[in-house]
C-alpha cells in the first residue's frame, strides 16, 4: 500500500511501469503522495545507449542529453503517480498508459553526463481514465525542462490491439 510521502525503490518503479532497459528512465522515487505529487531522479552517466557510438573526442554539443529521453524520463515518472491514483494499472490490469498531449514544455538548460535530474510532478486534474499533469525538472538549482500540461490517459490493451492481416489465397 503507497502511503504518503513513500519512496519508492528502483523494484518498486519496476512493478508500477512495463518499460525496461535502456528505455526505463526513472531511478529512485523520493517522494510520493499518491494522486497527488511525486519527485524522481534520473541519474544521467556516460553509460547511456544514446552514448555508446561516440568517440572520446565528443563535445559538449554530441554530449548532451537528448531532449526526447529527457522528456520520456519525466513523463515516466508522470506514469508511477498516475499508478498511485484510483485509476491506476493494478496488477493483472490490461490498461496502458498513453501519453496523449504536452502543452508549454520549456527548456532552459541541457542536461550532461554527471547530472542527476530532479523531477517534479503534479496530478492538477482526473477525468475518468485521462489524467492531466504539470511540474519540471531541474538539476542542482537550475530549470531545465518545465512542462504546463501533460495528458495521460489509460486505455484498455485490447482496444489498441491492431487485429492481423488476413491475406487472401
Amino acid at each position: 500500500m503507497l502511503t504518503s510521502h513513500t519512496a519508492l525503490s528502483a523494484a518498486a518503479i519496476r512493478r508500477l511501469l512495463p518499460h525496461r532497459y535502456p528505455i526505463l528512465l526513472v531511478d529512485r522515487v523520493l517522494e510520493l503522495e499518491p494522486g497527488r505529487r511525486l519527485v524522481s531522479v534520473k541519474a544521467v552517466t556516460c553509460n547511456e545507449p544514446c552514448y555508446a557510438r561516440l568517440g572520446p573526442d565528443a563535445g559538449d554539443e554530441e554530449l548532451a542529453y537528448p531532449a526526447t529521453l529527457l522528456v520520456e524520463s519525466w513523463i515516466q515518472s508522470a506514469g508511477v503517480l498516475g499508478g498511485s491514483a484510483d485509476v491506476a494499472v493494478q496488477p493483472g490490469d490490461d490498461r496502458v498508459m498513453l501519453a496523449g498531449a504536452l502543452n508549454g514544455v520549456e527548456f532552459h538548460r541541457r542536461v550532461y553526463p554527471g547530472d542527476l535530474v530532479r523531477h517534479e510532478v503534479e496530478l492538477s486534474r482526473a477525468i475518468g481514465e485521462t489524467l492531466l499533469f504539470e511540474g519540471s525538472s531541474s538539476v542542482g538549482d537550475e530549470a531545465v525542462v518545465t512542462f504546463d500540461r501533460c495528458v495521460v490517459a489509460y486505455r484498455p490493451a485490447a482496444q489498441l490491439r491492431v487485429p492481423p492481416v488476413t491475406r487472401a489465397p
